[in-house]
């Protein structure tokens, strides 16, 4: 091939590299989301009209217990179910923006394998751990493309992975290693060049950089969204899950009930102990109201002294025995608190209320639920109470 036209060729490919990775960035660019995110990455470097790897897994690193987590993986795990992807992508004509598209779908589906595989991968960032957390470590990328280098993979992450030969290539913000990203052409055996590597470790610094601003966006929105003397969720996000859980259970034909909580006796113990330890109290309280409840309940500082828990799918009667073990548990914690007499010790007093059975909207469920913890707060404190229609000329006489 004479000068010109191996220029042409480098031309036409650098061309097309930048037109790419342009293209990739707007996509990228389009959304907050993590999970939506790292799905456009790896659909990127799969994609017939991306890099078209075989397939692309992801990893990140998990600060806090100081491992390396799989969090998605696109690609077929056999050469049975690459044919039948292939043939369908080639039979459907799909473009990468029809792959993108298709977030909705893959997050609706049935997990692939190889996604469930790698979503179960944790391993310590130990240098023993192999090539993909020395990919962290080092903060540089591994090619596994001949046999020798193939001796330094664990066997246990190749047949985890049903691996052969593949690249790996750290995921950077400024100089942080967020994590790292495995490519391989295990099925059609493409050779993975110099030139697909350059080009992964250009893509692979556009989204680290992507990551880095969704993790920065998302720890925004969670920050806006907690109390932040107690940490449980605020006002807002409190209106926004009943909201939520309401929409939902009309749809789905089932209960929600809402348990209101007040402080009993809590003017009395900042006067008495000082603000410090009041304080202290109601974050007490609140690791309480959390260790007891449900993952999928909303706990949340409704206001001053005042909580709130949201319980889908729960009827009227469950969530008054779930009111009366947190009751006694919060009763348990005060019980010999020193410096007070035990007419003045800290409980709670419970309202609760259900939809459908109380009320059909928000507001009135909240209404309710107050209706019926201003009946347990006036019949003696420390008690849970359940709404009924007779309290509201109790409330209003």
């Amino acid at each position: 091939m004479d000068k010109d036209k191996v220029l042409k060729t480098e031309i036409e490919r650098l061309n097309w590299e930048f037109s790419l990775l342009y293209e990739i960035s707007n996509a990228i660019r389009t959304t907050l989301n993590l999970d939506q995110i790292l799905y456009i990455i790896l659909t990127a470097l799969t994609s017939h009209e991306g890099l078209g790897f075989n397939r692309a897994m992801l990893f990140l690193v998990n600060e806090k217990e100081n491992v390396l987590e799989g969090v998605m993986g696109i690609g077929p795990h056999t050469a049975e179910e690459a044919g039948k992807i292939w043939h369908y992508i080639s039979q459907s004509k799909m473009t990468l923006d029809d792959f993108i598209a298709s977030y909705d779908k893959f997050k609706r589906d049935p997990e692939s394998k190889l996604n469930s595989i790698v979503k179960g991968i944790k391993m310590p960032l130990r240098e023993d751990m192999g090539i993909l957390v020395l990919t962290i470590l080092e903060g540089m990328p591994f090619e596994i493309t001949t046999q020798e280098a193939k001796k330094l993979v664990d066997k246990d992450t190749q047949k985890t992975l049903n691996t052969d030969f593949f690249v790996t290539v750290p995921l950077k913000a400024k100089d942080k290693v967020l994590g790292a990203i495995l490519v391989d052409n295990i099925f059609n055996k493409k050779p993975i060049t110099k030139s697909d590597i350059k080009m992964l470790t250009m893509f692979a610094n556009h989204a680290g950089l992507a990551i880095e601003n969704s993790r920065l966006y998302e720890e925004t929105v969670y920050l806006s969204s907690i109390d932040w003397s107690t940490k449980l969720w605020n006002y807002g996000k409190f209106q926004q899950r009943l909201s939520y859980e309401l929409e939902r259970s009309k749809i789905m034909d089932t209960n929600v009930s809402l348990v209101m909580l007040d402080v009993d006796n809590f003017k009395h113990y900042n006067d008495t102990l000082g603000h410090v330890r009041g304080d202290g109290a109601l974050r007490e309280i609140a690791a309480v109201l959390q260790s007891k409840s449900r993952k999928v309940d909303t706990v949340a500082r409704y206001g001053g002294e005042e909580f709130a828990i949201v319980m889908p799918n729960t009827a009227k009667e469950n969530a008054r025995l779930f009111a009366e073990r947190l009751r006694n548990e919060v009763e348990k914690v005060f019980a010999e608190e020193k410096g007070l007499p035990p007419k003045n010790q800290l409980t709670i007093s419970c309202g609760v209320a259900s939809y459908p059975e109380d009320a059909r909207t928000k507001d009135d469920l909240i209404a309710m639920a107050d209706t019926a913890l201003y009946d347990a707060k006036g019949t003696g404190k420390n008690r849970t109470c359940v709404y009924s229609k007779a309290m509201d000329t109790k409330k209003s006489s």
